[in-house]
């Protein structure tokens, strides 16, 4: 599921209550860090209450094993109102003790003071989590919440279409890749998009950056600076270019919101996004062709560079709002609910673990294999307290529809998105 990554300024308001309220005891004003309270309020988006209510009612028992007569409360929420909602309640001196939130929905929060740190050695497996998920996480040099699960991305393709223009087994090489899809372009003309990569999509185009070695912006000396004009990150954008002008024949303004039921109107034969977009666009109401559930298969991107595309890695963590009176009990609810018991059954249901341990595991089963292996490599948005603004003004969406559909050079798009990134990205 795509979250958009909520922007400093929509919280500001809420974040002066929370300076001006805040107890001056960080245990959350209980005196034992909030171990003895009577009452947990765990905030949670309805995908643990559809798909795994029985992983939450575990960690539940755990808790209150050990603290008898504790209560614990749940809501849930979706992913549209849930910061809305949360915004409101943070401003208030009614907290919620555990909240979730999409891995880009964490950065605002931090850089404003919204969550309590953590001490991550206090959580099972935290010395192996992965470095994407570890990144969203962590600001300033302390960490602020504790990964649930991650979303990976991976290449799906239909094998029928390929098979036709001659290419029989899944591309292992960049190089093989593109062989096969000039193939099939050529077999099934320009009405047709061999690989359909809509241009706006920024989560694909800077998976090209980090492979090509560039980056969206680096940190020097506690500045941070934009990076998309660099000669590594240029060359990633070149080809990017490259792929929208030789294998994507629809409309260069789309982002990818809607990939999957493209994907599914049969003109394309392949496409790169969140490993849940092939099977989505086999469901029978997005399959316009008929042919697509026996016939669309996932890879692991292989990256120009001749290793795994690094690949966005997406996913929830979980965080102790400084407004809590239960920190130390909503840490422990935390630790019981995404321990190994809990990521045990988070991949049961089709998720990607925390860490990289687990994640290994997968590897040696072949449903779950590509996600697995291509989570391996990947990458996260820079953790600067203005990239929220950057992400608001849609700099990256702007640069890439202006290079897929030719208004201005790879050169000239990326230079205005530097300057762009710069007037705000290390602004709180």
């Amino acid at each position: 599921m795509k979250r958009k990554l909520v922007a400093a300024i929509g919280i500001a308001g809420m974040m002066v209550s929370i300076a001006a309220c805040g107890s001056d005891n960080k245990d959350g004003g209980s005196g034992k860090g909030g171990a003895d309270a009577k009452e947990l309020t765990v905030w949670l988006t309805v995908d643990a209450q559809n798909n795994w209510p029985e992983l939450v009612k575990a960690a539940d028992d755990a808790v209150t094993k050990k603290h008898p007569g504790l209560k614990i409360k749940h809501e849930y929420y979706g992913w549209p109102d849930k910061n809305t909602k949360l915004d409101a309640v943070l401003a208030t001196d009614k907290a919620p003790d555990v909240v979730e939130m999409g891995n880009t929905e964490m950065l605002g929060y931090m850089v404003k003071g919204a969550f309590a740190p953590v001490d991550p050695a206090k959580f099972s497996g935290s010395e192996a989590w992965l470095d994407g998920l570890k990144a969203s996480v962590t600001y300033d040099g302390k960490t602020y919440g504790v990964p649930y699960y991650a979303g990976g991305r991976v290449a799906n393709w239909r094998k029928d279409v390929f098979a036709a223009a001659g290419v029989k087994s899944a591309p292992k090489t960049y190089q093989e890749l593109t062989a096969g899809l000039d193939k099939v372009q050529k077999k099934q003309g320009d009405k047709f998009s061999a690989w359909y990569q809509p241009t706006r999509d920024w989560y694909a185009a800077m998976s090209f950056v980090y492979d090509a070695g560039g980056s969206i912006a680096k940190e020097e000396g506690g500045q941070w600076k934009a990076d998309l004009s660099s000669p590594e990150s240029l060359k990633g954008l070149n080809e990017f270019r490259n792929v929208v002008g030789k294998y994507m024949h629809g409309d260069r303004t789309k982002d990818e919101s809607d990939r999957h039921i493209v994907y599914g109107q049969g003109k394309s034969g392949m496409i790169f996004g969140a490993a849940w977009e092939g099977a989505a666009s086999a469901a029978p109401e997005n399959d316009k062709t008929g042919k697509l559930k026996d016939n669309n298969e996932n890879f692991v991107m292989p990256g120009p560079s001749g290793k795994n595309m690094p690949v966005f890695l997406g996913g929830s963590d979980l965080a102790i709002p400084v407004k809590s009176k239960a920190q130390a009990l909503a840490a422990e609810w935390i630790d019981a609910f995404t321990g190994p018991s809990g990521q045990k059954g988070l991949m049961g249901k089709g998720n990607l673990p925390n860490n990289k341990t687990d994640l290994a595991t997968l590897k040696n089963d072949p449903a779950t294999a590509v996600p697995a292996t291509a989570a391996e490599s990947n990458w996260f948005v820079p953790m600067a307290p203005g990239w929220g603004q950057v992400e608001k003004a849609q700099v990256l969406q702007t640069m890439l529809q202006n290079i897929g559909t030719g208004k201005k050079s790879v050169e000239a798009a990326a230079k205005e998105a530097d300057a762009a990134i710069d007037k705000v990205i290390n602004t709180k």
